[in-house]
């Protein structure tokens, strides 16, 4: 029987290291940097200001152009960076959830925004908010939580990402 050896070359190994280099330099440029979600904006706009996770979404986001409305979604307070909060969970209306932070702003609501893409819960975001929601919105409320809390609804001006 007959073995057939394939010629490597003297460099292979270097070629193949650098290879591996190329990897881990592209792997590590994709992972996301710390980002705390401040900006001009999340730290001007509104009374208050918070870093919150999002613990849960109840009810279906509504994809409708044609209809605009507020979703509120259950928060928990990780830190106040300005205003008062009372207590650590909250409850936060946002406008037209569906749609991308920095798109959402039109005729209605025009001093709102964000970097946040698309709301997942056990996200972290920054908010600048205003309370009660009822004071700076009047328009279309889904509150899948009504009746289970006797905390204030907030407004959601500013909402951006945390990435840690």
């Amino acid at each position: 029987m007959t073995r057939f050896l394939i010629p490597i070359s003297r460099y292979a190994h270097i070629n193949l290291l650098l290879s591996l280099l190329c990897v881990l330099v592209f792997c590590a440029s994709c992972s996301k940097k710390p980002d705390t979600g401040e900006d001009a904006k999340v730290t001007t706009l509104g009374s208050i200001e918070v870093t919150a996770q999002l613990l849960e979404i109840r009810g279906k986001i509504i994809d409708d152009p044609l209809y605009d409305y507020a979703h509120v979604m259950k928060y928990r307070v990780l830190q106040v960076h300005r205003g008062k909060i009372d207590g650590d969970i909250i409850y936060v209306g946002h406008y037209n959830p569906a749609e991308t932070r920095n798109s959402v702003a039109d005729a209605r609501v025009r001093e709102i925004g964000g970097n946040l893409r698309r709301f997942k819960a056990t996200d972290i975001h920054r908010i600048a908010l205003e309370v009660p929601i009822d004071d700076y919105y009047m328009g279309g409320i889904i509150n899948k939580y009504f009746g289970e809390s006797k905390d204030p609804i907030y407004w959601a001006l500013w909402t951006n990402l945390v990435i840690r």
